[in-house]
């Protein structure tokens, strides 16, 4: 951190010595600031800025991008929008609004485990760590399940459905046919609640149930279920809600 503030300070004071630079436009600003001291010295709105490229009539882009922020509640909250809730902000249009979605999928996704690495779920926080960064910050229920092997190593897994802000509808039958078709030995279950409570619902305890019921007599089981919901998490088999 005193690196960094080392950096803002020696960035401000090459401003006043540098009248170019002082007389750039508002979206040169954030580029020059990055390709001096690096990224991690820029703030949110200017690593936006940066994406956005452009303001609009009456607004630089610097303007756009705290409004931007502002009107979403932070760059946390802003991840989870969709691209038209974000085009519908002013200075953001289409091109503009997909190109941020895209970003934080990106993000998202480098967030996870690498798939080129083997993956087991040994504990829940191992589910957690790989499934969070792509489930926390949705606003729809994202239902999915994953394929374990015999050594409790991810094969794969799919989304099964994605609902509502509050629920989502899952048929157990299908949840089996791609456990099946995946040869899975055991399934691992994950989904998200928005809400930001991780506490399961009855619907979410009777669905489980069913499902290992199912597995069960197929040969295969339930290793565990967990809710995401922001940066927490629940575990059915710590709860007791599974054996």
């Amino acid at each position: 951190m005193a690196e960094i503030n080392l950096k803002q300070a020696e960035y401000t004071a090459e401003i006043v010595k540098k009248s170019g630079v002082r007389n750039m436009l508002p979206e040169e600003q954030p580029r020059e600031k990055l390709m001096k001291y690096g990224p991690d010295v820029l703030t949110d709105s200017e690593l936006l800025a940066i994406l956005l490229r452009s303001g609009t009539q009456g607004m630089n882009v610097m303007e756009v991008s705290r409004t931007l922020l502002e009107r979403s509640g932070g760059i946390h909250k802003l991840a989870r929008h969709d691209w038209e809730e974000i085009s519908g902000i002013r200075g953001i249009g289409k091109v503009k609004a997909i190109t941020l979605v895209a970003v934080f999928e990106l993000a998202r996704r480098l967030s996870q485990d690498s798939e080129a690495e083997k993956i087991f779920f040994y504990y829940p926080e191992q589910v957690y760590s790989y499934f969070g960064p792509m489930l926390r910050d949705q606003q729809k229920e994202i239902f999915i399940v994953g394929y374990l092997n015999s050594a409790k190593q991810l094969t794969g897994y799919d989304r099964i459905s994605v609902g509502g802000a509050n629920a989502t509808i899952v048929d157990p039958n299908e949840v089996l046919r791609k456990a099946i078709i995946n040869r899975a030995h055991n399934i691992m279950l994950v989904h998200n609640h928005p809400s930001g409570n991780p506490r399961p619902s009855q619907a979410d305890s009777k669905l489980t149930k069913r499902i290992q019921s199912g597995a069960r007599m197929v040969g295969m089981d339930v290793a565990d279920h967990i809710i995401i919901a922001g940066y927490e998490w629940t575990s059915f088999k710590k709860l007791s809600i599974i054996e």
